[in-house]
């Protein structure tokens, strides 16, 4: 380049450089982000400009931005029509580090201008010799008298300055590629950046004959003027689902703060032909321009299977704009849309059961963690849990559960299995089905440490069925049993020898009717379940065991322990009752002895005498 008229910038250009190309910025391919939004900005610039002056130099230019790609000379020429600039704004804006044209006439804006302005922090265009060696930009200016110039710096500590011409308004800038970044002379390679972080620069991108971005962001039109049919088509872009959404959250306000966004639920928490995954993405956009792929900042952790894109003109943006600087604007944001999902999903189960059971079916466990990691929110959440009970197979609010309670109840009870099958099995159940109570059937990994901030609802307390200390309102029919005070004590002891340890106790049951045995726990068993699974522990625990007198099981094993303490069968039996209860309440198990014991059973039961 040459050195005649060379300019110092008004900086340490070589380090300044050295930062921007080095550190700032995480991802080569953000050049191409920055410098489409400060074409963007160029040509909303002149718009502005239209509206109170007439006198424009190519009034009738229309908005473009083109790429044109010279893979022989290594260079990238990005064009645009804009608001282009003057000899002196080149030697202001270019030659002067963190100085923005942009974010001056921010501050000479109203509010409601600003939407569609980008560049903020004057270092965007610096972003071009992260890829290139040279940089030229050849500009005219929308002021009819101005002459077009050129500037023109080699990453240097000067720039040059030079008269120039071009046809109509606007600015020209080639990037002299660097060796290692000849991939970008590729439109292929372009077209993927385009996508990817410019898709909805409210601008035509051409390169070649094609338009190769869509002008329309779907999340900033007017939400009554969107089809369903829209909808769809953009969650299926987003997603790479073939399905439709269950559920579609359009937001957009300007008070209390600029807020756009556009979410999707799911219909299934597993999904994805492409790619296997269980959780959503939130992209986060500022004034159309993608700042982060995945927000989890966006929404609560127990809202993370959302899909969609949020875009706010007031989000802190760190310099490089590749990431959020941690602010109460975020906060205000997420809980916004927070409060917005909420309404979506209480609306869905005021107006579509049907609906909202399928919702529960996918994504109730993430509530359920809400509860158990977000006390703060437990108020919001808690009117969304839904259960299944012992006594209707449709899901049951709490309250609901509340309403049809016995009058003398003065707690809501639930019991834990390992599914639902299991869990409308419990043994647990036994003395509330025989007065008619209602039972909750938790069946979810989770709820135990769900249960753990659950403690009272209206008043009232929730308390586990396998609690030796439960006392249940009002009575049932007497328990009655053949058994003698010797088979009694021979039961008590025989599963004492065959189960030893692995039991805190044996006695017998005065609430068991329909199964021949239940494990009671000795402590917390809520707690415990907790940390089996905080520590992957999967040892048995420790219970004890309650025995109903009355059942032909049990019976039979008396008479066998009566007439031989170390029958075989007997103890077969015993150890069969005793993993059948572990089954039924979700406890470990040792599947390959449970085989084997059940092949000795059914040997026993087909070599006995025929009748």
């Amino acid at each position: 380049m040459s050195q005649d008229n060379a300019v110092p910038f008004r900086a340490e250009m070589r380090q300044l450089l050295h930062i921007l190309t080095h550190s700032l910025y995480s991802d080569r391919e953000i050049f191409l982000r920055e410098l489409l939004s400060n074409a963007a900005d160029a040509i909303n610039r002149v718009r502005f400009v239209q509206l109170t002056d007439t006198d424009v130099r190519n009034a009738d230019l229309e908005p473009a931005i083109s790429i044109h790609i010279d893979a022989d000379a290594n260079t990238i020429t990005i064009s645009d029509t804009g608001s282009g600039m003057t000899r002196d704004e080149l030697a202001e804006n270019l030659g002067t580090i963190a100085k923005s044209g942009t974010k001056a006439m921010l501050e000479s804006l109203d509010a409601g201008q600003r939407g569609d302005l980008v560049g903020q922090f004057g270092v965007g265009f610096y972003s071009a010799f992260v890829v290139a060696d040279r940089v030229t930009v050849v500009s005219q200016s929308y002021l009819p008298d101005a002459d077009a110039a050129e500037w023109e710096c080699d990453g240097n500590d000067t720039f040059v300055i030079r008269a120039a011409t071009r046809a109509e308004r606007g600015t020209t800038i080639t990037l002299h590629l660097k060796e290692d970044a000849k991939e970008f002379a590729s439109e292929w390679k372009l077209k993927q950046i385009i996508q990817k972080h410019s898709r909805y620069i409210p601008v035509p991108i051409m390169i070649g004959e094609d338009i190769v971005n869509d002008t329309q962001a779907l999340w900033r039109v007017a939400p009554r003027t969107v089809e369903a049919s829209q909808y769809t088509d953009f969650y299926q872009q987003l997603t790479y689902e073939m399905d439709e959404p269950l559920a579609t959250v359009h937001l957009s306000t300007d008070a209390p703060i600029d807020l756009h966004a556009l979410l999707f639920i799911p219909a299934k928490r597993e999904r994805g032909m492409i790619e296997r995954r269980i959780e959503g993405n939130i992209a986060l956009y500022s004034r159309r321009v993608l700042i982060q792929a995945e927000t989890k900042e966006a929404l609560p952790s127990w809202l993370r299977f959302m899909e969609g894109v949020v875009d706010s003109e007031d989000l802190p943006l760190n310099v490089s704009r590749e990431m959020v600087q941690g602010s109460a604007t975020m906060a205000r944001i997420k809980k916004t849309l927070t409060s917005r999902v909420i309404k979506e999903i209480n609306d869905m189960a005021a107006t579509d059961p049907e609906k909202f059971a399928a919702f529960w079916n996918e994504f109730g466990i993430f509530f359920k963690e809400g509860i158990a990691v977000d006390p703060s929110a437990k108020d919001e959440i808690l009117p969304l849990l839904r259960f299944h009970t012992s006594t209707d197979d449709a899901l049951s609010t709490l309250d609901a559960y509340i309403t049809r309670m016995k009058p003398d109840q003065t707690e809501i009870y639930y019991v834990h299995a390992n599914d639902l099958a299991s869990a409308k099995q419990s043994p647990h159940l036994d003395a509330v089905h025989a007065r008619g109570i209602e039972a909750l059937l938790l069946t979810d990994m989770v709820d135990p440490f769900m249960m753990q901030h659950v403690r009272e609802v209206q008043g009232k307390k929730l308390r586990n069925l396998d609690d030796p200390d439960v006392v249940l309102p009002g009575e049932d029919a007497a328990q009655t049993s053949t058994m003698d005070d010797a088979q009694l004590l021979a039961v008590v002891e025989g599963f004492k020898q065959v189960l030893g340890s692995r039991i805190d106790g044996v006695q017998a049951s005065q609430v068991l009717r329909n199964h021949p045995l239940r494990l009671v726990a000795t402590a917390n068993s809520d707690m415990e379940r907790m940390r089996r699974m905080i520590e992957r522990d999967t040892s048995a625990p420790t219970r004890k065991v309650e025995f109903n007198q009355a059942h032909p099981i049990i019976t039979g094993v008396a008479s066998r322990l009566a007439h031989n303490p170390n029958d075989a069968i007997a103890a077969a039996v015993i150890e069969q009752l005793y993993a059948s209860a572990q089954l039924l309440d979700g406890s470990a198990l040792d599947p390959a002895a449970m085989v084997k014991r059940l092949e000795t059973l059914m040997q026993a039961a087909v070599s006995a005498p025929l009748e």
